[in-house]
């Protein structure tokens, strides 16, 4: 089968970044419930009082958003908002990141440069799901 066959067979792009940014926002939502200590390792000691609640509540409360947003933006319902939702949110978290990297020579940079990908594929995704 030539590359030109498998390409018409295969599903449209926009569909695979859907579906491949859906599936990370719910995962991630169900890691963060599963284990929020870990996800509240990337909360500074100077962001912590600005949190209304504790690191670790955050993360729950985060993951039970993630996991709904996850699941609308894979089910195609209210991709818009899901994925908005989400490309503010690593819009966020990428600035966050560099603020830290900054400041903390250096650190989380490896989340940074992988966040930088994971934002700009959820505003693709947005633009698309506008388009449509």
């Amino acid at each position: 089968m030539n590359t030109a066959a498998i390409a018409a067979r295969a599903p449209a792009p926009s569909v695979i970044a859907r579906v491949g940014l859906g599936t990370m926002v719910f995962l991630a939502g169900i890691h963060k419930l599963a284990a929020p200590e870990m996800w509240a390792l990337y909360v500074t000691d100077w962001l912590a009082p600005w949190l209304v609640v504790s690191p670790v509540d955050f993360m729950l409360i985060n993951g039970v958003l993630e996991i709904g947003f996850g699941v609308a933006i894979v089910a195609d319902r209210w991709t818009v908002v899901g994925a908005g939702v989400a490309a503010v949110s690593l819009s966020a978290t990428v600035g966050y990141l560099a603020v830290v990297a900054i400041l903390e020579n250096g650190l989380f940079l490896d989340v940074l440069v992988r966040d930088v990908g994971l934002a700009a594929l959820a505003w693709a995704v947005v633009v698309d799901a506008l388009s449509e």
